[in-house]
């Protein structure tokens, strides 16, 4: 695991009675990770963490959503073992997060928000630091560096100065360094935050590839359409609770219906026309007609069948519509339809310093 000093192997703590290191009995855990009513409070009251429970099967790719400061970064430093839960049970790669930690961090990578790697030194450089750091074995390394060279996609550069690369270019040499061990389970925590689409991308087809070759993977991310594009399974958690877990297109079902987009130039008219679109009695009961900036949208089973009609209810009114236009819900109408947030109106409120959850 990798990211932060704090959190490099223990190497010299001894392991906790009945480890599977010890018996020499290879258990394979039923899952990558278990956590069973989680709870973090930090030392100044505040809940952060309030009684979540997941499961993430082997091999996954699994994500997890929130407005910030819902308890996404104090779940996930709690899975690494870089915060104590203050209450519940939770197991990674079948070890006790507590009682067992260095077997947790043993058997995980962890890539933090913030990237890493030595810039004075060179990529195969920084890898080379990575496997002394875990204890690869020396007839090892070389062919382990080279692998993970190429599976960056950095093999071209292997020898030049990491302060020379690329943010999207750092970030795929920070998760080569948490891969040095051969982990079963990485952590990724907003992996892709400022970097441009095209080295979005990139890093994607890296995160499919290590997944691929069987490697879970446990990401946090700000980017819907990166959960929808990547993720199997994903699980929004709000205020500390985790409030929907599904596939992408599970969520997206919840919904319901179909989504009508509506523009119009003036804002008058745009708090005329949400007057207008509810008294009109185009759509069924259930529909939900929200305002948003440009307009309103209209979530309904009949927005596609229903949206002519619509529009001559606006027109009728004498209000002019500059857009128009029917699609399917995104995970941004699941995120509105759970938090009642659009992702990118999510509020800026940081969660606390890091600290150790008290017991009781």
């Amino acid at each position: 695991m990798t990211g932060h000093d704090s959190i490099a192997p223990e190497r010299t703590r001894s392991r906790s009675n009945g480890s599977a290191a010890e018996t020499g009995v290879e258990d394979e855990p039923p899952s990558a990770i278990e956590a069973d009513d989680l709870r973090v409070t930090y030392t100044d009251g505040t809940r952060a963490v309030d009684g979540v429970s997941l499961t993430v099967p082997k091999g996954e790719l699994f994500g997890f959503l929130g407005p910030n400061g819902a308890g996404k970064t104090t779940t996930i430093k709690v899975l690494a073992t870089l915060l104590r839960p203050t209450a519940g049970d939770v197991r990674v790669n079948g070890f006790d997060v507590e009682t067992d930690a260095r077997s947790v961090r043993e058997s995980i990578g962890y890539m933090a928000q913030e990237t890493s790697v030595d810039l004075e030194l060179t990529a195969r450089e920084n890898i080379r630091f990575a496997c002394e750091a875990y204890g690869v074995p020396r007839d090892e390394r070389s062919n382990r560096i080279d692998e993970l060279l190429d599976l960056a996609d950095l093999a071209d550069v292997a020898d030049k100065r990491a302060e020379d690369f690329s943010g999207g270019m750092k970030k795929r040499l920070d998760t080569a360094t948490a891969l040095v061990h051969r982990p079963p389970l990485v952590f990724l925590d907003e992996p892709t935050t400022g970097l441009d689409p095209k080295a979005r991308t990139r890093l994607w087809d890296y995160f499919r590839r290590i997944n691929d070759e069987g490697t879970t993977i446990f990401l946090t991310t700000q980017y819907l359409e990166e959960a929808d594009q990547l993720c199997d399974r994903i699980a929004v958690i709000l205020d500390g609770k985790i409030v929907a877990v599904g596939s992408p297109a599970e969520l997206k079902r919840r919904v319901g219906g179909e989504i009508l987009d509506v523009e119009l130039e003036d804002e008058d008219d745009r708090r005329r026309a949400v007057e207008v679109a509810r008294e009109a009695d185009v759509f069924d009961s259930d529909a939900a007609i929200e305002a948003t900036d440009d307009g309103f949208t209209v979530t309904a089973a009949s927005a596609r069948a229903n949206g002519t009609d619509l529009l001559v209810a606006l027109r009728d009114a004498g209000l002019t519509v500059t857009g128009f236009n029917v699609r399917a819900p995104t995970l941004d109408d699941v995120f509105l339809a759970i938090t009642g947030e659009h992702v990118e109106e999510t509020r800026a409120m940081d969660e606390p310093v890091a600290g150790r959850g008290e017991r009781g």
